[in-house]
């Protein structure tokens, strides 16, 4: 039984995404210097980082 062509290729996953999760924008904020673990608590209305990391 073969799959159906409407279900895409399996590497189709490791395409790049182009919409971080909160916690993957948290880690770019790190890495940028923007965000401080003790006082920054703040999750909603994060400002916009680079997509790429």
């Amino acid at each position: 039984m073969s799959r159906h062509s409407s279900y895409g290729k399996s590497s189709k996953s490791a395409t790049k995404r182009n919409v971080l999760k909160r916690f993957e924008r948290i880690d770019v904020l790190r890495r940028l210097g923007k965000w401080k673990d003790g006082q920054n608590k703040k999750v909603t209305g994060l400002p916009k980082t680079p997509v790429t990391p």
